[in-house]
């Protein structure tokens, strides 16, 4: 069942209604709950009758959610496109770190790849279409920008966002428990450091 709500911070307050309905045993069975930019995925509903009449009872209330926990990314920002942002943003390349370390995000849903959140948080005005021209290759921990989205990839891959600099963490760890370090709901701080 694909519930359709307005826009990222409705998908987040739904997400955040649903798990703590799951958490305290008044949710119909799911197998999963997905939130996406404008939707929320119930995976494996057995009861898609009493799941329909108890989403028709929600209420959109603003907020996004209760709040994870906080996750700091070190980022050296060193980046390709850096110097390319701070031009869009009509700022010198420090002054674009510094906007871009400002925010406090949040995860507003995972995709693209195992381990990648898309976070929320950038002021509207500093958002910044994709690359025309996407690289076959971005390294694992590049930190980049995307439309009003920021985000770490996880692993090495093509991709087509600007590139601001990069970090050590892993991101996704199949041998960790959970696996992937940022989920919806956990908060993000990037901090500046030197490369060591």
């Amino acid at each position: 069942m694909l519930a359709e709500v307005a826009d990222t911070a409705q998908a987040g307050a739904l997400y955040a209604w649903l798990s703590g309905l799951r958490e305290a045993g008044e949710l119909p069975a799911v197998a999963e709950i997905v939130p996406a930019a404008r939707t929320v995925l119930l995976d494996g509903a057995e009861d898609v009758r009493a799941l329909t009449a108890l989403l028709a009872t929600w209420r959109p209330a603003g907020g996004s959610g209760p709040e994870g926990p906080l996750v700091e990314v070190p980022t050296v920002y060193d980046g390709a496109d850096l110097a390319e942002v701070a031009e869009l943003w009509g700022v010198s390349p420090e002054a674009a770190v510094r906007i871009h370390t400002e925010p406090r995000y949040r995860v507003a849903f995972c995709g693209f790849a195992p381990g990648f959140g898309y976070l929320t948080g950038l002021p509207e005005r500093y958002g910044v279409p994709r690359r025309a021209t996407p690289r076959t290759s971005v390294p694992a921990g590049s930190v980049a920008l995307a439309g009003p989205w920021t985000g770490v990839y996880p692993r090495s891959s093509p991709g087509g966002w600007q590139l601001l600099g990069r970090t050590g963490l892993t991101l996704w760890d199949t041998a960790r428990d959970p696996a992937a370090l940022l989920a919806p709901g956990v908060r993000v701080r990037f901090t500046a450091v030197r490369p060591g």
